[in-house]
C-alpha cells in the first residue's frame, strides 16, 4: 500500500527516542530527573543561601541559627551561625536541640496514619469513641456533625484558632486537660465547614494515639518513629536533652536578649512540644521526601509511602491569598492543610508541603517541593523567629540554578508500543496495525478511512518528516506527544491510551505547525505577571 506520511527514518527515529528514556519494562508510571549534573548545578547556590541566612540572623537579631538544604533525599549541605547560649557564648553546632514546636504536628499525624494503617481506628471514627470526654461537647448547630479523627488532623473540626493560648498549654497534665475537655470546647464554625488552627485539636490526637495504642505518647513516638529513623536527639522531655547541645531560648526586649522559661512536657505535646536538631530534622524530612516519586521500590520505612502522600495532600482548604514578592510580582498561593502539615500550590511551584512551629524563645521551618526534590529546614532561638520570606528566597537561589527542575514522568511499555505503531501508521497505513492499536471509540471520533486520507494529505502538503530526536513529551505514564520535522514545516503527534487492559489509543492527533515551538518548562504556571 502507498505509504500515506514519508518518514525518512522511522528505525533511527525510534531508536534515539527510545535509548534517552531508560524504562524498566516492569514499570507502569515512573518519573527521573534528566540532568545526571543536577545536584552539582544546585550546589552553585549554596554560598548565597549562606549569605542569606546569616544576614537574616543578624538583622532580626536572633542569637543563633542553624539550617540544612536537602536535595533528592540526601543533606546536601549544613549551616550554623551564632550562639546557642548567650550568656555561656556557646556556639550552634549541627547537633544543637532546639524546639520545634508545631512541627511536631506531623510527627502526631504519622503516629494517627499508623495506627490507621494498622485497622486500629479510621479516619472517619468520631474523636468521641476514643476521648470520651469529648462526648458532652455542645455542638454550634443541631446539624453539626460529631466530630471525627479527620477533622482534628486537618483543622476542621470547628474549634476556634488558639495561638498564643496553646503554646501555654504544652506543660499541662493530662488530668488538667480531661477538666478542660468536661468543662467544654467552644465553637467557631461547625465541624466539618471551615479552616481553623487548633491547638487543641491536636493534643486530642495526642491522647487517642495514646488511648489506641496502650502506651503514653511520648513512648510509642520514640518507639515507633523517633528510633525507627534514628532520630536519637529528638525528644519531647526538654531535660533529657545534654546541656552541652541544648539552645536556650530568648527574646528580645528593651534591645537586649531576655531568656524565655523553659516549658515542660505535658498533655499538649502533641500539638507543639518536641525538640530536635537539624541534623535529625534532615532524616525526618528525608524520610517525607521518600514518598515521592511513587514506584515499586521496598516499602520498609516506619509508614507507608502512600500513607506519607497521604499527609502531603490538601485536606481541608483555606482561602487563597495574593502577596507581594521581593521582586515587585504578584503571587498567588492557593492550598491548605494536610494532615499535620501546610500544602499549598504558586504560580512558580504545583505542590509545596511546609509547617512552621513557634513557641516562647524559638522558631522553625521546614519545606520541600515533592516534585522537584529539594528541601530547606531552619531555626532559631529567638520567640516565634519568622522562616517564611528567608525560605522563599533560599527557594528562589536553588532556581536561579537553571536546575531546580520538576522531575519528568516517563512513558509505560504500552504508551511506548502505542507510539512506535502509530508511527508505523504514518510511514503506511496498515489496517490490521491500526485495528490492534484503536481502542473502540477511536473510529467513533474520526473513522478509520478518513483518518487514513487525512495523513495522505498532509504528507501531499508537508513531504517526508522525521521525529526530532529526544522530543518525546511525555505527560503522564499513558500520554504524550512528539515533534516531527518536515520537508515542509512540522507536525505535533499526541497520542492519549484508554483506561482499559491492554491499553489502547482513544485519542490521536496530529496537527501542522508553522514553526516549532519552544521547549517550556513543565508545569510551569504563568501568573501574577
Amino acid at each position: 500500500m502507498k505509504p500515506t506520511l514519508r518518514i525518512a527514518s522511522l528505525a533511527a527515529a525510534c531508536l534515539c527516542a527510545v535509548t534517552t528514556l531508560e524504562v524498566r519494562p516492569s514499570a507502569q508510571v515512573a518519573y527521573r530527573f534528566a540532568d545526571p549534573a543536577r545536584a552539582e548545578k544546585l550546589a552553585a547556590a549554596f554560598p548565597a543561601i549562606d549569605r542569606l541566612m546569616r544576614d537574616f540572623a543578624e538583622r532580626a537579631r536572633v542569637p543563633g541559627i542553624a539550617s540544612n538544604v536537602l536535595v533528592d533525599g540526601r543533606l546536601a549541605h549544613q549551616g550554623v551561625w551564632g550562639v546557642r547560649d548567650v550568656g555561656a557564648k556557646a556556639p550552634v553546632d549541627v547537633h544543637t536541640v532546639f524546639r520545634i514546636a508545631s512541627m511536631s504536628k506531623s510527627f502526631t499525624a504519622v503516629a494517627i496514619l499508623q495506627l490507621r494503617d494498622e485497622g486500629k481506628l479510621a479516619l472517619d471514627d468520631p474523636a468521641e469513641r476514643y476521648v470520651p470526654e469529648l462526648a458532652g461537647l455542645a455542638y454550634p448547630t443541631a446539624d453539626s456533625p460529631r466530630i471525627t479523627i479527620r477533622h482534628l488532623l486537618s483543622h476542621a473540626e470547628g474549634f476556634p484558632e488558639d495561638n498564643p493560648w496553646g503554646d501555654r498549654q504544652l506543660a499541662v497534665t493530662d488530668d488538667a486537660m480531661t477538666r478542660l475537655m468536661r468543662q467544654g470546647i467552644p465553637f467557631s464554625t461547625a465541624p466539618g465547614t471551615a479552616y481553623e488552627y487548633s491547638n487543641f485539636g491536636y493534643a486530642i490526637l495526642g491522647r487517642i494515639v495514646a488511648r489506641v495504642s496502650g502506651q503514653p505518647f511520648a513512648q510509642y513516638l520514640e518507639t515507633r518513629l523517633l528510633k525507627p529513623l534514628g532520630m536519637h536527639a529528638t525528644t519531647l522531655e526538654p531535660g533529657s536533652v545534654p546541656a552541652a547541645r541544648a539552645a536556650r531560648g530568648y527574646r528580645l526586649e528593651d534591645g537586649a536578649w531576655k531568656e524565655e522559661p523553659r516549658l515542660a512536657d505535658g498533655a499538649f505535646g502533641a500539638m507543639g512540644g518536641l525538640l530536635s536538631s537539624t541534623a535529625d530534622l534532615a532524616r525526618y524530612v528525608a524520610f517525607m521526601m521518600s514518598a515521592w516519586p511513587p514506584r515499586d521500590d521496598p516499602d520498609d520505612g516506619p509508614l507507608r509511602r502512600a500513607s506519607l502522600r497521604e499527609m502531603q495532600q490538601v485536606w481541608r482548604p483555606s482561602p487563597a491569598s495574593v502577596s507581594r514578592e521581593a521582586s515587585g510580582g504578584l503571587r498567588l498561593n492557593t492550598g491548605g492543610y494536610g494532615f499535620g502539615l501546610r500544602v499549598w500550590q504558586t504560580c512558580t511551584w504545583p505542590h509545596v508541603v511546609a509547617h512552621s512551629g513557634g513557641l516562647p524563645g524559638f522558631g522553625s521551618h521546614m519545606r520541600w517541593l515533592p516534585e522537584q526534590g529539594v528541601a530547606i529546614i531552619a531555626m532559631g532561638n529567638l520567640t516565634y523567629t519568622s522562616w517564611g520570606r528567608v525560605a522563599d528566597e533560599a527557594i528562589g537561589m536553588l532556581e536561579r540554578t537553571g536546575a531546580l527542575v520538576t522531575r519528568e514522568p516517563q512513558p509505560s511499555p504500552a504508551l511506548i508500543a502505542a507510539r512506535d505503531d502509530v508511527m508505523r501508521l504514518m510511514e503506511a497505513w496498515d489496517d490490521s496495525v491500526a485495528d490492534r492499536v484503536a481502542a473502540d471509540t477511536l473510529y467513533l471520533d474520526m473513522p478509520k478511512e478518513r483518518r487514513r486520507e487525512r495523513l495522505a494529505a498532509l504528507d501531499a502538503v508537508h513531504g517526508a518528516c522525521q521525529a526530532m530526536p529526544g522530543r518525546f513529551d511525555v505527560e503522564n505514564a499513558l500520554r504524550g506527544s512528539w515533534l516531527m520535522a518536515c520537508e515542509r514545516g512540522w507536525l505535533e503527534v499526541s497520542i492519549t491510551l484508554a483506561p482499559t487492559i491492554p491499553p489502547k489509543v482513544q485519542h490521536w492527533a496530529v496537527t501542522p505547525l508553522a514553526q516549532p515551538p519552544r521547549p517550556v518548562e513543565r508545569l510551569r504556571n504563568v501568573c501574577g505577571q
